[in-house]
Order: C-alpha cells, then sequence, then structure tokens
C-alpha cells in the first residue's frame, strides 16, 4: 500500500468519528486553515508529518472527546494497511511481524518504530519527537491503540495476556485513564523516558492465526516494490514489476500490464525499452526472484514452486532455474541453508 492511501485511511476514519461527535467536515477544514494548515477540503486529502499532528489535535478538540485518538487507533484494523497489512497476515511468528514493521515502518507509519533487546526480550520503541506534548501524547495514543488493535487481529489474545508486557509513556497519567484501561489489557507506566512496548522473550515466537509461507513471499516482495518505486527512475518498470508480484500464481501477461498501466502494448515495450529492459526480461526477473525466495524462505517441493511460478512441467522451471543461478533448485536451498546454519 502506498503511503497516500495508508493517509487516506487515516483520514475517513477520523471524519466518521467527527460525525459521530456532531463535527461536520467543514468546520474540520474551517478550523484547520484557522490554524494555518491548506486544508483542501477533499475526502481524499493527505495529511503528512507536521500537518499530520495538527489534524489529530484539531479533530480532538473540535469533538471534545479526549479518546478520539485512542478509538482510531483501535478503529483502524489490519486491512486499512493493504498489501503491508496482508503481509503482516503472512507472517509466521510476532518476531517475524516486527522485523516487517521495523523495515517498511519508516515509510507506511508515523511514528516509525526501532527495537532493541531488553531484560531477555525486546523493547518496540515509537520515534514520538516532533510536535508539541499535546501533539506528541495523541500520535502516542493513536500509534500504541493501533499496535494493540493489529496484535488482536494477529494472534488473538496470546499476546496481551502474556506475563510481563507492558507499556511505557513518555508523558504523565492522563484524566481519561478509563479509556486507557479500556483500549489496554495490559499494564501501563506513565512518566518514562520514552514510549515504548515491552514483549518478554517468550511472546516473540507466538504463532500468528493467519500465517501463510507462499504469500508471504508475494507480499513481503510487494512492500520491496513499494519502497523500490518510491525512489525509482526507472518508474515504468517499477510499476511492471509491482503489478506481475501482485498477479504471481496467475501471472498478468503483457496485455493485461498494459492495460493496468493504461497503456498501449506497443507504449508499454517502448517504455521498457527507453529503460534499457524488456517486458520478458522484467517477467523472467519476477519469476527467478520469487522462485529463490520460495527455496530460501518456504518448505515447498519443487514442483510445487513451478506450480505458483505458472510452469505446467516441473522440468521447464528447473532448467530456467539453472540459465538464472547456474545451479539446480535444490543445489540452492542447500547452499542457502548451509548459510543459514554458519550464520
Amino acid at each position: 500500500m502506498k503511503p497516500d492511501r495508508v493517509q487516506r485511511e487515516f483520514f475517513r476514519g477520523l471524519i466518521s468519528l467527527l460525525a459521530e461527535a456532531g463535527v461536520s467536515p467543514e468546520q474540520l477544514f474551517n478550523e484547520l486553515r484557522h490554524r494555518g494548515v491548506a486544508a483542501s477540503g477533499s475526502d481524499q486529502a493527505v495529511f503528512e508529518g507536521s500537518e499530520g499532528m495538527v489534524l489529530l489535535e484539531t479533530a480532538a478538540d473540535l469533538s471534545g472527546d479526549p479518546c478520539l485518538a485512542i478509538r482510531l487507533g483501535q478503529q483502524l484494523g489490519i486491512s486499512s494497511y493493504g498489501t503491508f497489512g496482508f503481509a503482516l497476515m503472512s507472517c509466521a511468528s510476532l518476531r517475524e511481524t516486527i522485523q516487517l514493521l521495523l523495515r517498511y515502518g519508516q515509510v507506511l507509519f508515523q511514528p516509525s518504530w526501532t527495537a532493541y533487546e531488553h531484560e531477555g526480550g525486546m523493547m518496540l520503541r515509537a520515534d514520538i519527537s516532533r510536535g508539541t506534548a499535546a501533539q506528541q501524547q495523541l500520535l502516542a495514543e493513536l500509534s500504541f491503540s493501533n499496535l494493540m488493535a493489529m496484535g488482536k487481529t494477529l494472534y488473538g489474545d496470546q499476546v496481551e495476556n502474556a506475563e510481563s508486557l507492558e507499556i511505557q509513556l513518555s508523558y504523565s497519567k492522563p484524566s481519561h485513564l478509563a479509556c486507557y484501561r479500556n483500549a489496554f489489557r495490559s499494564p501501563i507506566k506513565f512518566d518514562c523516558e520514552h514510549s515504548q512496548l515491552f514483549l518478554p522473550a517468550q511472546v516473540l515466537e507466538t504463532p500468528v492465526k493467519t500465517a501463510n509461507r507462499s504469500k508471504h513471499v508475494v507480499f513481503q516482495q510487494q512492500c520491496e516494490e513499494i519502497l523500490r518505486g518510491l525512489n525509482s527512475v526507472e518508474k515504468t518498470t517499477a510499476a511492471v514489476r509491482q503489478l506481475l508480484i501482485q498477479s504471481a500464481g496467475d501471472f498478468l501477461d503483457i496485455a493485461q500490464v498494459a492495460e493496468g498501466l493504461h497503456v498501449s502494448e506497443r507504449t508499454l515495450r517502448r517504455r521498457l525499452e527507453a529503460e534499457s529492459t524488456s517486458f520478458r526480461s522484467t517477467f523472467e526477473e519476477i519469476r527467478d526472484l520469487l522462485a529463490r525466495e520460495y527455496l530460501a524462505k518456504t518448505e515447498l517441493t519443487v514442483a510445487e514452486i513451478a506450480h505458483l511460478l505458472d510452469y505446467a512441467e516441473t522440468v521447464n522451471f528447473r532448467r530456467a532455474f539453472v540459465r538464472w543461478n547456474g545451479v539446480t533448485p535444490s543445489d540452492y536451498r542447500q547452499r542457502h541453508m548451509a548459510e543459514t546454519d554458519f550464520l
């Protein structure tokens, strides 16, 4: 999911909560303009960085609801994050979801997160340093309530009820403490140095309820393409790569990709040529990429991987893999396992 799409999901959720409080979008936009934010008055508006902080604070002020940020965090389901949400749902464990959060958080999340070992477990820290103290508190409420809501979807009660799990917040105990007790069943400490979540070692291998290794490979590669595409000069190639990865298992042909990009097949070929590539080579690149990921990160058989990559015969996949990598799929998997064991 692209960053602006995430922001729009956040904005729509906020508008919905304001409507419950009797606040119209027009009132919100007027107050934002009064506070120096250029608001377009569109439900497709995107607010980033400091503007997003002002938006959240303005909405809380207008609603008169001190729990607004917590309620918004609970309302934003994991599906709000599109591809990234699906990638989280396909992870094997809590540890793997945290790795994904750290990898893509700087693009898809405000705030970004860091993690480090602490007392035999892991501390997951939110980088909340910009804005006023009131804005920082609202962002922490939104972030941690959303984090816990997504955790509920992924792990059920296995993590939230874990012994020693603790939320630490950098501000003083608020007057609306009852909202925290309703949203978080985990212990909470206030007046801490940082806003962070401590996860004891015994919960890090908690399995994700919807884990799916083959889908995880595809979703993770889609996230990689989002990162790659943000700063990519070769925009047509990046767009083709993303469409092909999204269609893995039933790959699009060049006509379907051209249709998806709203150009003619001839135009698509010309643009790819201008970026020193072709549809065929890009298609083969994606097949090779996914093949290596499947071999390294799943226990799928070579025949199953061949099927996922749209090969009618396993022998044809083996020949292609040897052409791409100089080794057979089985040899590649054994080498990868040996390197992993060594590390």
